[in-house]
């Protein structure tokens, strides 16, 4: 048994190219997990960097120097930022508030609709179940009331946090993008010249999260504007903050979508009960889902990432434990990653055994 071991070992590690692949990623893993705080705002402007990378190239294509493109594409860049910050966060902010001062509103009127289910619904659904239901949702939303007050607590944190982000992001951002070819010249000179097997494994990688990212931002987009034009003309309260959560929910699939029928669910029903608009609000959303699985999917990713529904929950379960919130967003990518590196190492052909 040892020696299989061994000799597997021995096969799969006797390429120098592949212990230089693997001790990069070692290296850069490690240097996540013990720096990943610390660094947050440099990882954070690297991806926005990673992204706008490929407008500049586009623009690069259409033979304008690329000092010229990272101009324009950084003003843009801004642009957007700026409508961020004034524009979108201002009424995030409000509804958020609006919906923690009215929660206790919204919890007496949802209690007083449940009440009424065993009278109208008998042969579904029982008082005592009705009960059930009231004490867990009490619980759930006191348990969220709880963490809104901590949070508003730690408001003035989270606002010098804002403003550090707001400041260094887009620096970092402008200096990845100016300087990028002296920065990845520089970074030349820390690793070893065999770099031949990275380099393959790389332009896989880059190929394929490229077109995902893209087309990830253009369905969130899509799903945000779609579902905020529909639940406005259903009249659901806290529109803009419910469509930006179903937008962002995308980018865990099948999990995302499943979570956020909850939320949806429960505002609608707290604020109409079982009434014809209820139902068409759940209808609405039901909607929004299949065409964003059958046409939106199919559309815009569409051969892009070639993993398995089973391999993508398990990049998110583990990603998502390891990173949180940035794990569960650059779950899939990693995922690819991960894909990439173990093809390519299989692929590669063990040496033979020599006869003595």
């Amino acid at each position: 048994m040892l020696r299989m071991i061994r000799e597997w070992f021995q096969n799969r590690f006797s390429d120098p190219q592949m212990v230089i692949l693997w001790a990069i990623l070692l290296g850069g893993f490690i240097g996540i997990i013990l720096l990943g705080k610390m660094l947050q705002p440099v990882f954070v402007g690297l991806i926005i960097a990673y992204l706008l990378e490929g407008i500049i190239n586009r623009l690069q294509g259409l033979h304008i120097p690329r000092t010229i493109a990272v101009g324009v594409t950084f003003t843009l860049f801004m642009i957007c930022l700026l409508a961020l910050v004034i524009g979108l966060l201002p009424l995030l902010s409000r509804q958020i508030a609006q919906l923690i001062q009215e929660l206790p509103a919204l919890i007496a009127n949802g209690q007083k609709q449940l009440m009424q289910l065993p009278e109208k619904y008998p042969e579904l659904i029982s008082e005592e179940q009705v009960k059930q239901i009231i004490g867990f949702l009490k619980t759930e939303l006191t348990s969220m009331g709880q963490e809104a007050v901590a949070f508003s607590v730690a408001s003035v944190k989270n606002l010098i946090s804002l403003l550090i982000y707001l400041v260094l992001v887009p620096l970092l951002v402008l200096f990845f993008l100016k300087d990028k070819d002296r920065i990845l010249g520089w970074l030349k000179t820390l690793l070893p010249s065999n770099l031949e097997l990275a380099t393959e494994v790389w332009h896989e990688v880059n190929d394929q999260v490229g077109n995902f990212v893209r087309g990830k931002l253009w369905e969130i987009i899509i799903v945000w504007i779609a579902s905020y034009i529909t639940f406005s003309f259903l009249n659901l309260n806290y529109a803009m903050l419910v469509s930006l959560f179903i937008g962002l929910s995308v980018l865990i699939p099948y999990i995302g979508a499943t979570v956020m029928t909850i939320p949806v669910v429960l505002l609608a029903f707290f604020q109409w009960g079982i009434s014809p608009e209820f139902t068409y609000t759940v209808i609405a959303y039901g909607i929004i889902q299949l065409i964003d699985g059958n046409i939106l999917v199919p559309l815009l990713l569409s051969g892009v990432v070639n993993l398995h529904p089973v391999a993508i929950i398990v990049a998110i379960l583990v990603f998502g434990g390891l990173w949180g919130i940035w794990g569960l967003f650059l779950a899939i990518p990693l995922a690819t990653l991960v894909h990439a590196v173990i093809k390519t190492w299989f692929s590669k052909k063990p040496l033979k055994k020599p006869d003595y």
